[in-house]
């Protein structure tokens, strides 16, 4: 009886060493992207005397608001649907290569935040289809990463990340974002 009990004390140790050693080692993949892009898009925020120019508007705002001027601090509540030109360099006069089309809602109270949802929608010989994007977007870190999502056309079922930095801003009624897009699906 002792025997059988050393002999299984010997056999789980064994069986324990074997699978420690041969949990294979986590190899890390590093992945190239299959397509890489660099746009601009420019966001002039309608403040209740530029409606010509306005590419985007304040839909809902909390109830202390109002949706002709972004609300106090850190804009908390705001809705915002924009449909901006979307151009090759930081140049707002330059030919648009499509438009951003979607919205951000500022989402924190105590930090400069936002929520973004949108598509960049082609219309130029280089491009046809459209990209979608979504993620969190902390305002005041210098580049912020969100997902891309899909796509349809160039960009069917497309997956990556875009990497955005403000470009350029002006108070509360412009700013440009550069986007860097890295597809790491193409279709």
């Amino acid at each position: 009886m002792e025997a059988k009990r050393s002999l299984l004390a010997i056999f789980l140790l064994l069986s324990f060493l074997s699978i420690s050693t041969a949990t294979p080692t986590r190899k890390t993949r590093t992945r190239n992207p299959c397509k890489s892009m660099v746009f601009y898009f420019h966001d002039i925020i309608y403040n209740g005397h530029n409606a010509k120019n306005a590419t985007s508007a304040i839909v809902g705002s909390p109830q202390w608001g109002n949706k002709t001027i972004l609300t106090g601090k850190n804009h908390f509540g705001d809705l915002v649907v924009f449909d901006d030109p979307i151009t090759l360099d930081n140049n707002l006069h330059s030919k648009p290569v499509g438009r951003a089309q979607g919205f951000y809602i500022y989402d924190k109270k105590d930090i400069f935040t936002a929520w973004l949802g949108f598509s960049f929608v082609f219309n130029s010989t280089q491009h046809k289809g459209s990209i979608n994007f979504a993620g969190a977007d902390p305002l005041m870190n210098k580049t912020r990463d969100i997902s891309v999502i899909g796509g349809t056309g160039d960009f069917f079922m497309a997956r990556g990340v875009a990497t955005l930095m403000t470009d350029a801003f002006e108070g509360e009624v412009y700013f440009r974002l550069r986007t860097d897009i890295n597809l790491y699906e193409c279709w």
